[in-house]
């Protein structure tokens, strides 16, 4: 049974809350109302379809910063590095779906889709997306949760594009992404990383800097902290997933996913309803 307790951050207006259909591993709903918290720069590693319902929020993507209105498409490309917060005093509002890659293509997309402006579609758009996604959350027979997925990627489909082969850039630095994926619990050394690209360690910072418009650093926690959100998932025990994912302590998990996710381990546990979960603020 899935719970669907809210997350309360250090602002009382902000609040969030997470649900995983139980028989749909690769598919994650979240809904958040967001004034004052600050999201650190992190990624889903997954396709991310969100609609804004309301406010205008604010987030660096791509090395620029765009806002994101009410009525309006939020789409992430999976790994897309991004912060979010609120571009003004009120409120800042939106629902997101996140699809594995692997698994969009059941839904009659394809695993080469990718999108091109963070914030897009029409007001209609928006409406149709928004009314799918409030179905979606309320949702609990599994035939429903697939039909309306089948749905929503119909519905972004206007927005995507089919991406050809990466460019030399980029196609460059996935091995080190790789890398990075698989050493997740290991410290890294800026030489390291350079070795992978086949680059100096200096024109390879520069290099990587400017093709991911974040340091080296900055994209590893960001992996890490996605990898110890997916592992807190399974019901893994946070102290467990800290020490496999590279962080220093439970602590330092616990600060990571708050800044990135808005979440405690031990909360986010508790609205996937896993047994044993800690009951938190």
């Amino acid at each position: 049974m899935q719970s669907d307790a809210i997350i309360r951050f250090e602002g009382p207006e902000d609040r969030a809350q997470y649900r995983r259909p139980a028989e749909r591993p690769g598919v994650e709903f979240y809904r958040a109302r967001i004034r004052d918290h600050r999201f650190e720069a992190h990624s889903h590693e997954a396709y991310g379809l969100g609609v804004i319902t309301d406010g205008l929020g604010r987030f660096r993507w791509r090395g620029g910063e765009h806002l994101a209105p009410q009525a309006s498409l939020m789409l992430m490309n999976p790994a897309d590095l991004h912060t979010g917060q609120s571009a003004d005093a009120g409120c800042w509002a939106y629902h997101m779906v996140y699809l594995d890659e692997d698994l969009l293509p059941a839904y009659g997309g394809d695993r080469s889709w990718r999108f091109d402006a963070a914030v897009s579609g029409s007001p209609a758009q928006a409406q149709a997306v928004a009314r799918c996604m409030r179905a979606l959350w309320l949702a609990r027979e599994p035939l429903a949760v697939d039909s309306l997925l089948l749905e929503l990627v119909e519905l972004i489909r206007p927005q995507a594009r089919v991406q050809g082969r990466p460019a030399e850039a980029a196609g460059r630095f996935e091995p080190v992404l790789d890398f990075m994926r698989s050493q997740l619990d290991q410290p890294m050394s800026l030489e390291q990383l350079a070795a992978v690209a086949g680059l100096s360690p200096f024109h390879f910072l520069r290099s990587f800097r400017a093709q991911h418009h974040a340091t080296p650093q900055q994209v590893l926690m960001a992996l890490r902290s996605f990898e110890a959100k997916r592992l807190l998932a399974l019901g893994q025990a946070p102290a467990e997933v800290a020490a496999a994912t590279g962080f220093t302590d439970q602590s330092h998990l616990t600060r990571s996913l708050l800044c990135r996710y808005g979440v405690t381990p031990a909360a986010y546990q508790r609205q996937l309803g896993l047994p044993g979960a800690r009951r938190t603020r």
